[in-house]
């Protein structure tokens, strides 16, 4: 699909709609900033590539992520708002969350994402979207639990791979991008981007887009308006949100943990003599 061409007034003002889905990396998460920047104290890169953008266009920014959600939460709580926009440009980016609960469905994903990507399609907007790399790599998990993470996200991935079959669009492929696996890319939690790793994502978008002819200032990948980060800072998010969030995903796959641990075990090869 080509690049949307922006709409213009009497007065040669060009006007760019990008409306912006997804979870809890697209909401800002890993970016704070003072209240007096943004009134829910966090950036990230979809305002970061919007703010770019608005270099060259008059910008409506719609950022409709929502921290925790999966790719059903983006069909039934972010969708239609996007749709009325009427985006020229559209991000969805979403599925990591769905690879880490019980309620895993492989075929409700695809249903969703599939569907989020027809319709936002059928807006005329430009989609925006990502391939996602090994994150119990990043995560340092055990391999008895990073193999069948990592078996999601291929699914995810696999999914996301149709829709840019379907409907074209840009997307980042963080698997290609060695950044990811320096632990700067990453705030404390090692789940969302730092500062640097938003802005590198918004970089890469802003990129993508210029390749196809939305021209704007690239996006600066050294840090800078945000709130520096610290140990205290860390240590209270890490109680605050860290530990909860822990102790929920712990009890959510927990029994899935053992079952693969426990089938991963008697599929090993028994040694002669025993």
């Amino acid at each position: 699909m080509a690049a949307p061409t922006p709409s213009a007034d009497r007065c040669g003002t060009r006007y760019l709609r990008f409306a912006a889905l997804g979870d809890s990396s697209t909401f800002g998460l890993g970016d704070p900033v003072a209240p007096s920047v943004s009134p829910t104290g966090w950036r990230g890169w979809a305002r970061l590539l919007a703010d770019a953008l608005a270099t060259s266009y008059d910008v409506s920014f719609c950022n409709l992520a929502v921290s925790g959600s999966t790719s059903r939460c983006v069909v039934t709580g972010q969708l239609d708002d996007a749709v009325a926009h009427r985006p020229d440009v559209a991000s969805l980016v979403v599925g990591i969350n769905d690879t880490m609960r019980s309620t895993w469905d492989p075929v409700r994903l695809r249903e969703d994402l599939m569907g989020a990507a027809e319709a936002l399609h059928g807006t005329g907007a430009l989609l925006l979207a990502a391939r996602f790399h090994d994150h119990g790599r990043v995560l340092g998990l055990p391999a008895v639990l990073r193999r069948p993470l990592a078996a999601r996200i291929a699914a995810v991935n696999t999914v996301y791979d149709e829709v840019h079959a379907t409907y074209g669009g840009l997307r980042v492929d963080l698997a290609l991008r060695p950044e990811v696996l320096d632990r700067s890319f990453w705030s404390v939690d090692r789940l969302h981007p730092s500062e640097l790793g938003h802005r590198v994502l918004a970089r890469g978008f802003g990129d993508l887009l210029a390749a196809e002819g939305l021209v704007s200032t690239p996006v600066s990948t050294v840090p800078g308006g945000g709130v520096p980060g610290s140990w205290r800072s860390d240590l209270r998010w890490c109680v605050a949100e860290g530990a909860p969030w822990i102790g929920r995903r712990a009890r959510d796959l927990g029994p899935w943990a053992v079952r693969t641990a426990w089938h991963e075990a008697r599929a090993l090869p028994v040694r002669a003599g025993q």
